[in-house]
Formats: structure tokens, C-alpha cells, sequence
């Protein structure tokens, strides 16, 4: 099959065509035949060497991804040859052919092309599990993502407002707040505002979701409300900070946070049932989508990657492979 691979860590030129063995399903495990795959920022990390793939995964970049069963693996059920899904993959989704737990898979839903199917695994698995199990967003309560218009953020904020929650977003241009507006939250322009008064000026933020991490940890705890949840995924700007953490007891603060690659099976698969149970209805209802930047074809992954680190774009980028 062909695929791109990392020929070694480094700038988008690493990424080249190749082409390697087609996966052969496992015990409970699925082979697709992709017909898209998403791009996401742990995808540029893996290449530039600082997001290593967990043991037995596939060395190929790419998480996520929709297409149709090619085979299927001893121990399935539900899913036959021809069925048209997409799922959040270990690894591999750079690729013609790429093989996952069978229980990572989610039918595409009702009314949503395969393009759009592709870019729902990573954010979706990420932002519910962030926001909702995790971070218990509530009806009423005041929501602040950060980098509202990357994908992650424009997914962020239609499941919060979905949920009924008043929600804030953080973005570095007009254009890029404007996005976010259009989703309903109520942009903050970084470079012109301080978000934490912001916030305060609102009685704080009961539940913040932060991908920059650095100087921003201690400004999001700033900006919490009382009893509020700080929700950690990803450091943009380093993992460390220094915190006067007085703040956190006085107030009855919550700083927690994950990273979806590395956790089991058996989570990733507790997470899909819920994104089928709750999510996929809102998407099928028209209260969530999918936001897209630009498409790409799978020979032109480098380029995919340059767009992703310019910072210029607004929802999610895609590969096309099939």
C-alpha cells in the first residue's frame, strides 16, 4: 500500500511517500481502507520526534481517519466488509490502510460525508472525554477554550454550547475570532486583551480547556471562578509553571488533565460508546460539525504539516487518500 512515513525527526520535508506491508487484523481488531485522515498537531510532534508512538502501534504518523472495512479480525462483531466508518486510530491513518480495535471504531453519522467523518475521531475522542467525562461541564456554566478556531477548539465550542454552557474563546486574529463567533462563543483576541479579566469580569470561568500550558497555567487558575476546573491537553508553551497553590485550596480549585494516545484500549473504547450515545446525535441533528481548513492529498502531507505550523489555519486540515 502507500503511505507516508517520517524518514527521520524533523520539518515537514521528513514526510515522504513509501510504501509498506497492508495491515493484517488482529484478535477484535479491523483493517479500513481510508479514504481521508485527519491531521493533527500530536501527527507534526511524532515527526519532529517529541511524540513517540506507543509500544506495538504503527510507526506511520495520522489518528484518525474515515473510509470502509477491508477485513475483519477474529473476535468482531458488529462491522462487516464494505461498512463505512471512521475511527480513532493508534497510528497508521497516513496510509491507504490502516488497522484499529474494532471498538474505536464509530459508524460515520447519518447526513456526514467521509471528509467530514475523517477530522471527527481525535477532536471528538479528546474534547468529550476532556470536557464533559472529565472536565463535567454543566448546562449554565461559563466555559473557556483556548485556541478556539484550531480544530480542537471549533469542537470545543459547539458541544459546549450544545450543552447549554456560555462560552469563551481564545484566538490570535480577527478572521480567527470571527470564527469562533460564528460558532456562538464570545471571542477574546489575545493580542489585544487579557483573557483572565475577561473572565473575571464575568465571575470567572467554571471550566477552562488548555492546550498552551507555560505562563498560561497560572493565568488560567487566575481566571477560574470559585470551585472551577482547569483541564490540561497539551503544552504549546512547555509543561512547567510555578503556581501559588493557596489559590487552589482557598477556592476549591481543579487542575487535571490527560493525553488521549497513550491511554488503554478499554478507555478509548468507554469514550466511543459515549460519543455514540451523545455526541453523534448532535452531529446528526446539525449541533456540532465539522469546520474545514483545507484538503490535501495524501502525497502532499508535507504541505498539510507547513499549513498546520504556520498558525494560519481555522478548523481542520485533511489528507485525501483514497
Amino acid at each position: 500500500m502507500r503511505a507516508v512515513e517520517i524518514a527521520s525527526p524533523g520539518g515537514p520535508e521528513v514526510l515522504r511517500l513509501c510504501q509498506r506491508p497492508t495491515p493484517v487484523p488482529g484478535h477484535g481488531e479491523i483493517v479500513i481502507k481510508l479514504a481521508y485522515a485527519g491531521v493533527n498537531r500530536p501527527d507534526v510532534l511524532q515527526r519532529a520526534g517529541a511524540y513517540a508512538p506507543p509500544p506495538g502501534a504503527s510507526t506511520l504518523p495520522g489518528l484518525e481517519g474515515a473510509g470502509h472495512v477491508a477485513a475483519v479480525g477474529p473476535g468482531v462483531a458488529g462491522w462487516a466488509e464494505g461498512d463505512a466508518l471512521c475511527a480513532l486510530l493508534p497510528g497508521g491513518g497516513y496510509a491507504e490502510y490502516a488497522v484499529c480495535p474494532a471498538a474505536h471504531a464509530l459508524p460515520v453519522p447519518r447526513g456526514t460525508s467521509l471528509r467530514d467523518a475523517a477530522c471527527l475521531p481525535e477532536t471528538a475522542f479528546t474534547v468529550w472525554s476532556n470536557v464533559v467525562m472529565r472536565g463535567r461541564l454543566r448546562a449554565g456554566e461559563r466555559f473557556l477554550v483556548h485556541g478556539g478556531s484550531s480544530g480542537i477548539g471549533t469542537m470545543a465550542i459547539q458541544v459546549a454550547r450544545a450543552l447549554g454552557a456560555r462560552v469563551f474563546a481564545t484566538a490570535g486574529s480577527p478572521e480567527k475570532c470571527a470564527a469562533c463567533e460564528a460558532l456562538g462563543a464570545t471571542a477574546i483576541n489575545y493580542r489585544d486583551a487579557d483573557f483572565g479579566s475577561v473572565l473575571r469580569g464575568q465571575g470567572g470561568a467554571n471550566l477552562i480547556l488548555d492546550m498552551v500550558g507555560g505562563s498560561y497555567i497560572d493565568r488560567n487558575i487566575k481566571a477560574l471562578a470559585d470551585e472551577g476546573r482547569l483541564v490540561n491537553i497539551a503544552f504549546l508553551q512547555g509543561p512547567k509553571a510555578e503556581i501559588n497553590f493557596s489559590q487552589i485550596m482557598l477556592r476549591r480549585l481543579t487542575l487535571t488533565g490527560s493525553t488521549l494516545r497513550p491511554q488503554s484500549d478499554a478507555a478509548k473504547a468507554e469514550i466511543a460508546r459515549a460519543l455514540r450515545t451523545h455526541l453523534w446525535p448532535l452531529i446528526e441533528a446539525g449541533a456540532v460539525r465539522v469546520v474545514h481548513d483545507s484538503e490535501f492529498p495524501l502525497a502532499e502531507a508535507a504541505l498539510a504539516h507547513a499549513r498546520m505550523e504556520s498558525g494560519a489555519h481555522i478548523g481542520k486540515i485533511v489528507l485525501k487518500v483514497g
